[in-house]
C-alpha cells in the first residue's frame, strides 16, 4: 500500500451564517477534533457500521444510497474526504477492486492510522490533510466523495475545495443529516436535552460519572437539503440528484426497539427514498457535477 501521511497546517472555516439546525451549540470545534482523533473513538466508530442498532442500519442505508450512484461511474481517481475509518474505502475495494485509484484524507491521525490497518495491502494512498485546504492539485480526481463531513466543517469553504479538486464532469458526493426530518428534530430537540438533564440530576443525587445518562458535546450543524443545494451552485457545482437515506419510522430511543422489527422484515431499497416520501430520511446525499 501507499502510505503517505504529512501534517498540514489547519486552516479551518467557522460556521456557516445561515439558519440551520446546530444539534451542539456548545460543543466548540476542538472537542470535537480532540474526540474524533481519539484512537479508541477510530475503533468504535469502525465497530458502528457493524452494530445491529440504528447505526448500522444508518450506515447500511448510506452506502446502499451511495452505490446505487457510484455504481453508474466506470471508474478513475476517487478520493474520500473525511476518510473515518475507511469503511467506504474497503467497501470500494470489496465491491469495485480495480476500478478506482483511490486516496483518502482526514484531519484525525487516529483515523488515518485505522485504515491504514485496513487497507493494508491495497494501493490506497492516505494523507492527513483539512476538507477546507485539501492537499491536493486542482483537476485530480473523477469521483469526491464527503459523508459525514459537512456537518462539522463552514460547507461552503469546504464545497469550494471539493469543486477545485474535481476533474470537469466529475462527479461529486456529498451526504448531510437532514434536520427536517423528524428523528433528528426530535434527537436534537428533546432527546439529547432530556439524557443532559437526568446526568446532571444523577450528579446532583451523587452518582459516579461514568453511571451517568448524557450526550457527548457533537457540533454538528445541519443544513437543509434545499439550502445544500443552494450552496454547492455557489460553490460551482451542478446538483443532479438528492437521495433522502435511513428512513425511519420512529425516534430515539424507541427505534432502537421498532428497528429490530422493521429489519427484519425491509430491504435496503425500502430506507431510501427520492420521492414525496423522503421526510422520514435522517440524512440525504446529493451528487453535483463539475459545471465549469
Amino acid at each position: 500500500m501507499g502510505f503517505r501521511k504529512e501534517n498540514w497546517g489547519v486552516v479551518m472555516g467557522g460556521p456557516a451564517q445561515v439558519r440551520s439546525t446546530v444539534a451542539d451549540p456548545e460543543a466548540s470545534g476542538h472537542d470535537v477534533h480532540v474526540q474524533f482523533d481519539d484512537p479508541s473513538f477510530a475503533a468504535s466508530y469502525a465497530a458502528g457500521y457493524q452494530s445491529s442498532g440504528p447505526a448500522g442500519r444508518y450506515f447500511s442505508s448510506r452506502f446502499h444510497a451511495v452505490f446505487q450512484i457510484l455504481n453508474r461511474c466506470p471508474g478513475g481517481d476517487l478520493l474520500d474526504v473525511g476518510c473515518g475509518p475507511g469503511m467506504f474505502v474497503q467497501r470500494v475495494l470489496d465491491t469495485r477492486h480495480g476500478d478506482f485509484r483511490i486516496t483518502a484524507v482526514d484531519r484525525a491521525p487516529a483515523m488515518i492510522a485505522e485504515i491504514a490497518g485496513r487497507t493494508a495491502g491495497a494501493e490506497v494512498e492516505l494523507a492527513v490533510g483539512e476538507a477546507e485546504a485539501l492537499p491536493f492539485p486542482d483537476a485530480s480526481f473523477d469521483v469526491v466523495v464527503a459523508m459525514g463531513v459537512l456537518e462539522y466543517c463552514d460547507p461552503s469553504v469546504v464545497l469550494r475545495e471539493l469543486d477545485r479538486v474535481v476533474r470537469p464532469n466529475g462527479l461529486v458526493l456529498v451526504s448531510m443529516l437532514n434536520p427536517l426530518s423528524p428523528y433528528r428534530l426530535f434527537e436534537w430537540a428533546v432527546y439529547w436535552p432530556l439524557l443532559r438533564l437526568l446526568g446532571q440530576v444523577e450528579g446532583l443525587l451523587g452518582l459516579p460519572p461514568e453511571r451517568r445518562h448524557g450526550v457527548p458535546k457533537s457540533g454538528i450543524r445541519a443544513l437543509s437539503a434545499g439550502r445544500m443545494r443552494r450552496r454547492m451552485r455557489e460553490a460551482g457545482l451542478c446538483p443532479v440528484d438528492v437521495v433522502h437515506y435511513d428512513l425511519t419510522p420512529s425516534v430515539p430511543p424507541f427505534d432502537r426497539f421498532v428497528g429490530r422489527w422493521t429489519r427484519r422484515h425491509e430491504r435496503l431499497a425500502d430506507t431510501v427514498s427520492r420521492g414525496v416520501c423522503h421526510w422520514p430520511g435522517t440524512a440525504y446525499l446529493v451528487a453535483a457535477t463539475h459545471s465549469r
